[in-house]
């Protein structure tokens, strides 16, 4: 079966070369996407449910990337929330409290990183110190070697792998990821509020 269609059938036999179709149907209108949930792509974005579908293949990398690195490091027994809330606590050398961390790690359930938090507590990573009614958090010698010792095996594992030429391909995905992050917050509010 012959698939030319007849309007390039008439000008290929005049002797003419065929017309170039217009940009907008050169591209791919309808490829099919990488998408985890077919049901809910929208003609208005295909390109919204692949990136869906790679942040839950990249979350999911992640966390199981991050506790294997701590297990690596000596301390096997931790999940993705733990590992975050530990370097969380490390970050820039300063006390921190419960909402301050709910606030930046964009944590909801306040119970969630409370039950992490006595967690690590009891394994001797955090310390609790109370000043008022407050509770501030920071590491213990412990968790600061801990930290230091998921440092190396990550540079060892993964950044030496990390193609340098990547990197600002990475701070650009990174911006784009906080930027989103910013969408999905803004239409939950929406959905909450319906």
């Amino acid at each position: 079966m012959n698939a030319t269609p007849p309007r390039r059938k008439k000008q290929a036999a005049a002797g003419r070369a065929p017309a170039a179709a217009p940009a907008v149907l050169a591209a791919p209108a309808h490829r099919p996407g990488i998408v985890s949930s077919s049901h809910l792509v929208s003609p208005r974005s295909l390109e919204l449910s692949e990136f869906e579908f790679g942040l839950i293949v990249a979350w999911n990398a992640f966390s199981r990337w991050a506790v294997r690195c701590m297990a690596a490091a000596g301390c096997p027994d931790l999940t993705i929330t733990d590992v975050l809330l530990l370097h969380h606590v490390c970050h820039r050398a300063r006390n921190k409290k419960l909402a301050d961390i709910c606030f930046v790690l964009n944590y909801e359930d306040t119970h969630v990183v409370a039950y992490a938090l006595k967690k690590l507590v009891a394994a001797d990573l955090v310390q609790a110190d109370k000043a008022g009614k407050e509770v501030f958090y920071h590491p213990t010698p412990r968790g600061e070697a801990f930290v230091q010792t998921y440092r190396e095996v990550r540079e060892e594992c993964l950044v030496k792998s990390l193609d340098t030429e990547l990197n600002a391909d990475i701070g650009e995905l990174a911006r784009l990821l906080r930027t989103m992050s910013g969408m999905y917050d803004q239409a939950a509010r929406a959905a909450t509020s319906l």
